[in-house]
């Protein structure tokens, strides 16, 4: 339930605040007065695509039940505020979020029916309308109906893998031939593990060795000198220790030395260039030896299922198979329980169709290939007509009246339905009818309905009128006296007579 709307800025009003009752609210005035334009504020901030909007707009609610969302938090008092300066930016409860994402968190919870609009009798609608239905009243049908969800999901998946196992198939030779090739050329070089670095040591020391061994022939004489200098030491009566160690260590390096100078002189050091100058081919090729290692094991793999594919198209086409089969004995099951409730819906609208003036309704089922909710595709007949063929009025109070029919048992879960002029270019009866059926919705939803009738105007609970002063737009809440000087000009227009005040005040009585 929508409980205040704050704007600034909004095309004619200045600034509008308004806290709203549960039940129906309907708003009327002037023509041009600016009741689409308020209305725009609060379809906008639900997501809905408007033109126009306020340099600030604040919608307070309560959350509606069940609402819920993996990326946002919600209070159970809710604020969304919309913020234009160069760009409109939406918030919900202090979180940023898209005007998207807002339309598809709140659609299932506002509703929107305009004059102008022709939505709402698509086949997937339908079918959602009457799987609702059958949803409470009958168990089986609400297991059937998941366990079908299930497996065709299943089967869709299923399904995309043997497409892609038949497309690979196309073109497996190639496939396994390239991936045969790949593997093949990193394990005819096989690198190692930090083999490059280790080659390039020794590529430095090769160069180096000529340089070493000289050094080392020289450096060598120091040990000729060793004796004396410890004998120097023994006779000033000081410790030589510190030399001793000195010197045992550098002979032990002078021996390392040597000895890797005699390995070296066994490398052949064209072996070395050639394996670094492979090693080099396959970092430019795959980024790093590591990474041409994993790319090995991934085409190692591939070439691992390739030779699996037959196997598993075999497997994958007997379950398909099998499970087309289940799927449509399931899509049965729920075809023959949404013709049954169809027809009680049939014969539950007789009585608001008869009283909204119109031919009874008719809803036709044919087959179709298994989709995602069974084999169903549904339309309405109204009479002869088909739903395209309708008049405006004519759309909208079969509109009305699938909804009234389908009213929920649980109206813990109220949402927000808003109507733009529904009633508009209707005899006085068919205006009386509809205002009883959108009283009646509003047991279960919180209506906002833009009108020009007297019969719709008399029946809400909240009334509020919009009108224009120059080129300043106002909004203003009636109690029972204005409402019904309101309403006289609704019938009579602006200086009404006093045959229209009497009548006013009866349909308020």
């Amino acid at each position: 339930m929508i409980e205040r709307l704050y704007l600034r800025e909004l095309v004619t009003f200045d600034e509008v605040e308004l806290e709203f009752d549960k039940g129906l609210v309907v708003l009327t005035g002037p023509s041009g007065a600016g009741k689409s334009v308020l209305m725009s504020a609060i379809l906008s901030s639900f997501g809905y695509p408007t033109q126009g909007a306020a340099a600030l707009c604040e919608v307070n609610l309560f959350k509606p039940a069940g609402l819920e969302s993996d990326a946002y938090e919600f209070e159970n008092e809710m604020t969304i505020r919309t913020l234009k300066k160069e760009k409109l930016r939406y918030f919900i409860d202090g979180q940023n979020i898209s005007k998207k994402a807002l339309g598809e968190i709140f659609s299932p919870y506002v509703k929107y029916l305009s004059v102008r609009d022709r939505g709402g009798f698509e086949s997937e609608t339908l079918l959602d309308m009457i799987d609702e239905q059958l949803r409470v009243k009958d168990k089986t049908f609400k297991g059937t109906l998941k366990e079908y969800k299930k497996r065709y999901k299943n089967y869709k998946i299923k399904a995309l893998q043997l497409t892609k196992i038949k497309e690979d198939e196309a073109k497996l030779s190639e496939l396994i031939d390239y991936a045969r090739y790949e593997v093949e050329k990193i394990a005819a070089i096989n690198p190692q593990a930090g083999e490059e670095e280790a080659l390039l040591k020794v590529k430095q020391q090769l160069s180096r060795i000529d340089k070493i061994k000289e050094a080392l022939s020289s450096a060598t004489d120091i040990f000729t000198l060793e004796s004396s200098v410890e004998e120097v030491y023994r006779l000033l009566d000081k410790d030589g220790s510190l030399f001793s160690d000195a010197m045992n260590q550098l002979r032990a390096d002078f021996e390392e030395t040597e000895s890797l100078a005699d390995e070296l002189e066994e490398v052949n050091v064209e072996e070395v260039l050639d394996r670094l100058g492979d090693l080099s081919t396959l970092k430019n090729r795959y980024g790093s030896i590591e990474e041409a290692l994993v790319y090995k094991e991934v085409k190692e793999k591939e070439l691992s299922g390739y030779q699996n594919i037959e196997k598993d198209k075999s497997m994958l086409e007997a379950f398909l198979a099998l499970e087309y089969s289940e799927l449509n004995i399931l899509a049965s099951k729920l075809s023959l329980s949404r013709q049954k409730e169809a027809k009680s819906l049939e014969k539950s609208l007789e009585e608001y169709l008869t009283t909204l003036k119109l031919p009874a309704l008719t809803f036709i089922f044919s087959s179709i290939p298994l989709f995602g909710s069974g084999t169903d595709s549904v339309e309405v007949m109204l009479g002869a007509s088909r739903t395209a063929t309708l008049s405006g009025g004519e759309f909208n109070r079969v509109r009305l009246a699938l909804m009234a029919t389908t009213i929920p048992a649980d109206k813990s879960k109220q949402g927000v339905l808003i109507l733009d002029e529904i009633d508009a270019n209707v005899s006085g009866d068919e205006s009386i009818a509809i205002a009883e059926m959108i009283q009646k919705l509003s047991s279960v939803y919180q209506v906002f309905a833009i009108s020009h009738q007297p019969h719709l105007s008399a029946k809400a609970g909240q009334h509020i009128v919009v009108s224009k002063a120059g080129e300043k737009s106002k909004v203003e809440v009636l109690n029972d006296v204005t409402r019904v000087s309101e309403i006289a000009r609704i019938i009579a227009g602006e200086n009404p007579t006093a045959e229209a005040l009497e009548f006013a005040k009866k349909l308020r009585a």
